[in-house]
């Protein structure tokens, strides 16, 4: 196997990258933004070169590598990466939202170095933990992005209640992470399979699997633990004031990248390995994503402040990716998968956009603008777009995501399937046009007569973003055609061959109806 045939080079680049920043005099502004553009143009294009090379429709891993790293009696510790259909979109968007992160950096002033060095962390991190198939290695590499995240906050960070919301995200994500971990330590043990790869225990469990009285109390614990990293009602309110408050490439990484390692890690740990639990936990899951889908949009409505107006949005989005995963379909888990995605690519778009308004007038009180089409014709377009795209309009990726999520969930949650359709297209489309109405229509404001619109260096964060959005929404198989066998592979626990033509109506207070083998992805 080559070095372009395994993920390492993805996640090394952001690390080597980080090194050399180290080695440069911080007062050397200009080749510190140089350099952290080239690191993360590599990483990329390396991604984009990953993706490319995987092969659709092929179940089982690609791009594997596997190195031994720490055997201590009956632990079992390895380098081991892999690329499937979880995960090998999740690897582009860090990708591209890692290297328009950088781009939208440019009004950074204040300890340069450090910011780009911990800008790099967060990209490899999230790289790392979205390439490993070992526990170990999964929650080290979260960890290595989250973390940065922190301290960003507090010292690069927006309004007078940063340290406030920097201590708030500190302790919610610390606590999350705790319980997971508990989760993790706990399902080891039960397990007995002496390994923390994903591929040993999946063998072990399919002849030993767990007693239905372990899953039942350990998969809580990972599934809450990981669902407060995404920000599953109500453990959510994190979320808002942290984006608010973040700087503009912290609250892109975060909302659009980090956000999907608690959905990944529901979907290659819990899920698949857990069915007992996931039967009786998951329904609870479906029932707080209500919350999501209702009470992050309705208070999304309610905003002034453009970015917690994007951060309850991107909350109520979550509400549609944890229904795919509750209806334990081969659909529904595809369009999660699909949504994670477009999401991340949208919440990239939406807070660089809203970090350049800033820029230019000073502020994201959507009350005080009006008028900026006018002045600003390519950035009024792309807000444009990407609000769109935010409320679900076909031609965007996030459509596809939402309406698969929902087809899947269909026949076992109808209920929510209407309030998460009620929920997207009228309460989140009735947010985004008003945003849209106040701050590029009406009369312009003498106070902004000097804005400036984006000049073309300036754009190509935007244009990266809104290109991969539009291409993965009127083609949305070159996704889904990559997902459906790891999907496919997620909901076979949940499946039993007397069930697979004829499954079961889902009984009233119980678990989903079982997967359907039939199933096929939406192209």
């Amino acid at each position: 196997m080559t070095a372009m045939d395994s993920l390492t080079p993805v996640i090394l680049t952001p690390v080597f990258t980080a090194i050399l920043l180290l080695l440069i005099p911080g007062n050397y502004r200009v080749v510190l933004r140089a350099l952290a553009i080239l690191g993360s143009a590599l990483t990329a294009w390396t991604a984009v070169s990953l993706f490319s090379r995987f092969h659709p429709g092929q179940a089982g891993l690609q791009f594997e590598s596997l190195v031994p790293w720490v055997t201590v009696g009956p632990l079992n510790v390895a380098y081991h990466v892999g690329a499937d259909g979880l995960n090998i979109g999740l690897v582009l968007a860090t990708g591209l939202v890692g290297f328009a992160a950088v781009l939208v950096s440019w009004n950074i002033e204040r300890h340069v170095k450090l910011f780009y060095v911990l800008l790099m962390l967060i990209i490899a991190g999230a790289m790392g933990a979205f390439a490993s198939l070992d526990l170990f290695f999964f929650y080290f590499f979260n960890e290595l992005a989250l973390v940065p995240t922190f301290i960003m906050i507090g010292v690069w960070g927006r309004g007078e209640d940063r340290n406030w919301a920097a201590f708030k995200i500190t302790l919610y994500l610390t606590l999350g992470a705790l319980t997971a971990l508990v989760g993790l330590v706990a399902f080891y043990v039960a397990a007995g399979a002496n390994s923390l790869d994903v591929t040993v225990l999946q063998a072990h469990l399919a002849a030993h699997p767990l007693s239905a009285a372990s899953q039942t109390w350990i998969f809580p614990l990972v599934v809450f633990g990981f669902a407060t990293l995404v920000g599953l009602f109500p453990f959510h309110s994190w979320a808002p004031v942290g984006y608010a408050a973040a700087p503009t490439a912290t609250a892109m990484m975060h909302a659009g990248i980090l956000k999907k390692a608690g959905l990944y890690a529901i979907l290659r740990l819990a899920v698949p390995l857990m069915p007992d639990g996931a039967h009786r936990w998951l329904p609870v899951v479906a029932f707080l994503a209500i919350g999501n889908l209702l009470h992050c949009a309705w208070v999304a409505l309610r905003q002034k402040d453009m970015n917690l107006l994007i951060g309850n949005s991107s909350l109520a989005h979550m509400g549609f990716a944890f229904l795919g995963i509750a209806s334990l379909t081969v659909i529904g888990v595809t369009g999660t998968v699909l949504l994670m995605v477009a999401h991340a690519l949208l919440a990239g778009l939406s807070f660089a956009l809203s970090g350049y308004l800033e820029t230019q007038t000073g502020t994201l009180d959507m009350t005080r603008l009006g008028g900026l089409l006018r002045r600003m014709p390519f950035y009024g377009t792309a807000l444009v777009m990407g609000f769109m795209a935010g409320c679900g309009l076909p031609g965007f990726a996030n459509f596809a995501g939402e309406a698969t999520i929902l087809f899947g969930s269909w026949k076992s949650l109808p209920l929510l399937v209407v309030i998460a359709a009620w929920s997207g297209l009228v309460i989140g489309a009735v947010a985004m046009l008003r945003a849209l109405r106040a701050v590029l229509h009406g009369p312009e404001k003498p106070e902004f007569a000097r804005v400036a619109d984006t000049g073309l260096w300036r754009r190509l964060p935007f244009v990266v973003l809104l290109v991969a959005l539009v291409l993965f929404g009127l083609a949305p198989g070159l996704l889904t055609s990559r997902i459906e066998p790891a999907a496919r592979a997620v909901v076979a626990a949940h499946v039993k061959p007397s069930e697979a033509a004829t499954p079961p109506a889902a009984a009233s207070g119980t678990a989903p109806a079982p997967a359907h083998t039939d199933a096929h992805s939406a192209h």
